[in-house]
């Protein structure tokens, strides 16, 4: 049986984990089914590969919020990530948060 952390037990990791700490997990974004991951968390952020190869990034800021990124499966010279928005915290959903740009919505849960 796999426990997963999620929520505020997330976010102190992103607080405390440095240098960044990958830990098998469940993610889900907007799109996609839940897939297992592994996920990368440091002091400023969560970073998780999706099985199209695409890299999506959360660099949090403050207060359980931050910014989205998706980088491409193979990223060139000059390509920039794709800018997903702000996100925040989902009330009621511990480890989810909700973009403003277009409602993506991702989660990320450690397996304990």
């Amino acid at each position: 049986m796999k426990n997963l952390v999620t929520g505020a037990v997330l976010l102190v990791s992103l607080a405390l984990a440095v240098p960044a700490l990958a830990a098998p997990g469940q993610c889900s974004i907007t799109g996609l089914d839940p897939f297992d991951c592994d996920v990368t968390v440091d002091g400023g952020g969560i970073t998780f590969a999706l099985p199209s190869g695409e890299t999506f990034v959360f660099a949090h800021e403050a207060d359980g919020e931050g910014l989205g990124y998706l980088i491409a499966a193979e990223p060139q010279p000059g390509r920039y990530p794709e800018e997903l928005g702000r996100f925040v915290p989902v009330e009621g959903e511990p480890g989810c948060w909700l973009g403003d740009k277009d409602g993506t919505k991702f989660c990320a849960a450690l397996e304990q």
